[in-house]
């Protein structure tokens, strides 16, 4: 790697620290608004720690889909789960913001890094199948660990995602347990 390319390397870098202030929609369990960062590190901490459960799959790859799937939100924030639809244009947005966010790099670098947000947006392989799958349930699990405002609306967990999930054995599982925990929690916020 060349000097200039370091030095472009390490600007995207800067770039890419606003992802540690872009808040989303979930608190974390001291009330506190989680950021996509946070988001983004536990999430590849579920695929690790559930990697040998999946089978035949490339856990380098789905690390790196997981670590470029939202890089994008670090320029024009996150859309909350309730707030999103298949048709809003975000797809585009975000990946219009990652080319943005990327035209620093070495073009081999900036070309992984689209090609692994892509295959992730049309969930072409099977790492980009987990990738969504898990996305979803560690939204899930936050919403249901967080200290979340009163008007938490619980019951959106209990679709939210759902065939995303059930696209591989080991997330519907995961799944059940967490519908029956969002069950639980949702009971206790009417009590």
């Amino acid at each position: 790697m060349t000097e200039p390319e370091i030095i472009a390397t390490l600007d995207f870098l800067r770039r890419a620290e606003a992802l540690k202030d872009t808040l989303r929609s979930g608190h974390t369990s001291t009330g506190r608004p989680e950021s996509t960062a946070e988001h983004s590190w536990r999430l590849m901490l579920m695929a690790l720690v559930f990697s040998r459960s999946f089978g035949e799959i490339d856990m380098l790859k789905l690390l790196k889909i997981l670590v470029v799937h939202d890089l994008g939100e670090a320029i024009s924030g996150d859309v909350p789960a309730t707030d999103q639809s298949p048709d809003d244009g975000r797809s585009a947005r975000e990946r219009a913001d990652l080319q943005s966010l990327t035209a620093p790099l070495p073009a081999p670098m900036r070309d992984e890094i689209l090609d692994l947000w892509d295959d992730y947006d049309s969930a072409g392989s099977r790492e980009a199948v987990i990738a969504k799958g898990l996305d979803k349930l560690e939204t899930i699990l936050q919403h249901n660990q967080g200290a979340n405002p009163p008007d938490f609306d619980y019951g959106f967990n209990l679709s939210y995602g759902r065939s995303r999930t059930d696209a591989d054995p080991l997330l519907a599982r995961i799944r059940a347990i967490l519908d029956a925990e969002t069950r639980k929690r949702e009971a206790t916020s009417k009590a």
